[in-house]
Order: C-alpha cells, then structure tokens, then sequence
C-alpha cells in the first residue's frame, strides 16, 4: 500500500490518495477535482471510495465532481451528516466567496476496523475540532491520516462550530498518543509527522 499527498484548494488542504494495486481510496478532496483525475488517470488508478475526516468546506470542495465522475460512494461520520449540504455548518458561507452545498454521504463511519475491497484499516472518532472528525488508521503501513487534529506541533482549531479543545485534547491522548511512536501522522495541513515526536515537541499538548 502506499500513499500520494496533494496540496489542493482555497487553503491548500492535503488530499490523499491511498493505492493498492490498481485500486485506490480518496481522502478528503479538498479542490481541484481535475488535478485528483488527472494523476489517477496518468497512474492508471482505480478509484473505489471517497472517505472525509470531516467536513469542513476546505476538505469536501471535489466530493461531488469525483463523486459523479467515478460513481463511488462517500464516507462520514454520522455526527455531520448534515454538514456536506448546509454551508453554515461546513463553514464555506463564511470563507468563500461561493457556499458548497452538496450530496449527503452514502456511508456513516462509526469507531473500529472496517475493510473497503483490499482495504483494511481502523477508524478512530477524535471529535474536538469538529463533532466528527475521525482519523484513519492503516496500522500495517505505518499510516495515519489524521485530518485537523494533530499537525506537525500543532493542533487542530477549536473556534469553529461544534469545537472543543478539551474534547480534542483528550481525543489526542487517549486515541492518537496510544497509538506506536513510529507511526507516520499525515495531517490535513502541513507536513507530516510522527507520534513518537508529537509527544515530545508538541507545545499545545505532550505525552
């Protein structure tokens, strides 16, 4: 399995694109709909499913082109259910110049393993800088993709609706700080990281 990041959209929120073989997983499509196609197509790649950490307006502005390009379904948490049609709760009425209004998620994500075709990876609900902001977890590779919720020292932002930086808090240590310190942190900002270094660099929160 490897991973493919990409700068996309108004505040240049990383995309990723998970591969096995010819198949591959979306992760966040933040913009820029025809960059993500062009390189699948270039690779030759196979898109089987879209998954959202949350759904802020810089992470969902490609869900509905890939969406209805590829025909594949989308993956939620059920806490924002509602946030991919309403521009106040994804936040786009207040940062862009134009709302994002688009399609429900097919699928609600719920805490534990779970397996899309070649796929097999654990989903955590880390809620505090979103009600569901959750993290997903490919544990054999090393990976994780951890949305705003841990950056490289930094943690995600709790001033939008639904946050709450004790809830973060404790969704960073008691999720994400058990989890091996070797593990790669791919957040949805910035560069990556690790848990072993987030633990003894992070200013907002340590081991």
């Amino acid at each position: 399995m490897e991973i493919k990041s990409m700068s996309l959209g108004p505040l240049g929120t990383n995309c990723y694109l998970i591969y096995n073989g010819s198949d591959a997983i979306i992760i966040d499509p933040g913009g820029d709909a025809d960059v993500i196609i062009d390189y699948l197509n270039n690779k030759s790649y196979t898109p089987i499913a879209i998954l959202l950490t949350h759904a802020h307006f810089d992470h969902i502005g490609a869900v509905d082109h890939l969406r209805r390009t590829y025909n594949i379904d989308v993956y939620l948490h059920g806490n924002e259910k509602d946030w991919l049609e309403d521009p106040k709760l994804n936040g786009s009425i207040l940062f862009t110049p134009e709302p994002i209004s688009i399609n429900s998620a097919e699928h609600e994500l719920t805490e534990g393993r779970m397996q899309i075709k070649s796929f097999a990876f654990e989903v955590l609900h880390t809620p505090g800088h979103s009600p569901g902001s959750v993290c997903f977890v490919f544990k054999e590779s090393g990976i994780i993709i951890g949305g705003d919720v841990l950056f490289n020292q930094g943690v995600g932002r709790t001033d939008l609706p639904g946050g709450n930086m004790e809830q973060l808090m404790e969704s960073i240590r008691t999720k994400l700080y058990t989890l091996d310190n070797h593990m790669t942190v791919y957040p949805g900002h910035g560069p990556e990281t690790t848990i072993g270094n987030e633990k003894q660099v992070n200013p907002f929160i340590k081991e």
